[in-house]
């Protein structure tokens, strides 16, 4: 079992439940999250930004600020991993800083509560 967790833009997180979803994946839990990369933001361009306007994205500047992001867990058998992974870069991948990051962690155990079931008998074929 892994935990596959990505750190996307927030216009995002819509079409990467939809994108997931159409790959069998409908299990995941999302959350706000404020964060940044190697890039640094100036806060005056980012409302801009937020709403998507080109010419305000390309004009972040050199401001050490954090940025609204969603942050999306999936634990999948690993079997799956790979299909999440590349679902998650084919929805998000723009080609311009900001774009996220994945991660992928070993998970050591899963329990469903309701029926006491463990392992990969409690997550997404």
């Amino acid at each position: 079992m892994k935990e596959v967790m990505a750190i996307v833009r927030m216009n995002k997180i819509n079409q990467t439940k939809r994108a997931l979803s159409a790959a069998g994946i409908t299990s995941l839990h999302a959350k706000d999250c404020l964060g940044r990369g190697k890039g640094v933001v100036e806060m005056l361009q980012l409302g801009g930004a937020e709403k998507e306007y080109e010419e305000k994205m390309s004009e972040l500047g050199n401001a050490g600020r954090l940025i609204p992001k969603r942050m999306l867990s999936v634990v999948v058998p690993d079997k799956l991993v790979k299909k999440v992974v590349d679902t998650i870069i084919e929805t998000n991948k723009t080609g311009k800083s900001g774009d996220g990051k994945i991660f992928v962690m070993p998970v050591m155990e899963a329990i469903r509560v309701r029926t006491g079931e463990t392992g990969d008998e409690t997550l997404d074929e």
